[in-house]
């Protein structure tokens, strides 16, 4: 082969290895770069509220700017515009939305200077169902709540019987004291005794004067007949 040919060759498989790595480098660039198949959009609920969620996961981290609309009846009502840069991992906005089940929302995507300026594809359709309210707090059991249990009501109301003494049965004060003293007033048993002595009542007073009397009665007769009886003689 002479030279010529060889360079040639050498020449062509060195074009198509330049073609090949440019194609690749081409490739990889469109790859790299963003477009619309980076943004994606959902409807959700958290806490009974509705609300439009648009998630961008380009890597190259280009600044997208998102309007949201509500297609109604034929018309356009702007919901909402943020702006957003996507990751990886992939970033997100949140539109505040109390969306109807049903409804149809077309999100708008304008990225760099005119790599992304569409729509997302298809619109945004909501579910069959709306968000359901959020659940009320959990009310408090009966055994949290303030209200006294019967146990606790009756041992709180009931009188303390065991510490208070028996009503009955002396105290160990009173076992020891005298009894309480009669009032000033209140005739005794001394005095009612000593009236009783002082009428004759229960007394021999009177037995006593009785056979007094008759003691004299008949001391009397008898000095009186003795003197009779002396007269009687001396006349004789």
């Amino acid at each position: 082969m002479s030279k010529s040919r060889r360079t040639a060759r050498s020449v062509r498989i060195l074009g198509v290895a330049s073609a090949s790595a440019a194609l690749a480098l081409g490739v990889a660039g469109t790859a790299s770069a963003c477009n619309i198949s980076d943004f994606s959009a959902a409807a959700t609920c958290e806490d009974g509220k509705g609300s439009i969620v648009v998630t961008d996961t380009d890597r190259a981290g280009t600044p997208a700017h998102i309007s949201v609309y509500l297609q109604e009846d034929g018309t356009e009502k702007l919901i909402g515009e943020q702006d957003v840069r996507g990751t990886a991992q992939g970033a997100s906005v949140t539109f505040a939305e109390d969306w109807q089940p049903g409804a149809t929302y077309r999100i708008h995507v304008k990225a760099g200077n005119t790599l992304v300026d569409e729509d997302i594809k298809p619109n945004l359709v909501t579910p069959a169902t709306a968000c359901a309210p959020a659940a009320p707090g959990t009310p408090a059991s009966p055994s949290e709540s303030a209200t006294p249990t019967p146990s606790d009501s009756a041992s709180a109301s009931a009188p303390a019987f065991e510490a208070s003494p028996s009503p009955t049965a002396p105290s160990a004060d009173q076992s020891g004291t005298a009894p309480a003293a009669a009032p000033a007033n209140a005739p005794s048993a001394d005095a009612g005794q000593r009236n009783l002595a002082e009428t004759g009542a229960d007394s021999r007073t009177g037995l006593i004067a009785g056979i007094a009397v008759a003691l004299v009665v008949v001391g009397g007769g008898a000095v009186f007949f003795g003197m009779r009886r002396r007269g009687a003689n001396g006349d004789s």
